[in-house]
């Protein structure tokens, strides 16, 4: 079963990343009000990027790795990566 590491632009310009096997499904909970406690506050407005990876484990270590960056940086990866 494939993980996916996927990055959320929200209303207020801030950069959520996070990890799901249904990155769609993930979206609409955020997008409820029923994500994480993040989105919560900072409602999401669309959908930037989604990655692959093979297993939980890859997907945890990149969502890791996204979190480090800067947001310039993040938005240049979802600007290289799969588009959502």
């Amino acid at each position: 079963m494939a993980w996916f590491v996927y990055l959320i632009e929200c209303r207020d310009g801030s950069l959520y990343t996070g990890v799901a096997v249904d990155v769609d499904k993930r979206y609409a909970e955020h997008a409820a009000g029923k994500g994480a406690r993040y989105t919560r506050s900072h409602p999401p407005s669309r959908l930037l990027a989604r990655f692959e990876h093979p297993d939980r484990s890859s997907a945890l270590k990149a969502e890791y790795a996204i979190k480090q960056l800067p947001p310039a940086a993040k938005r240049a990866l979802a600007a290289k990566g799969e588009p959502a």
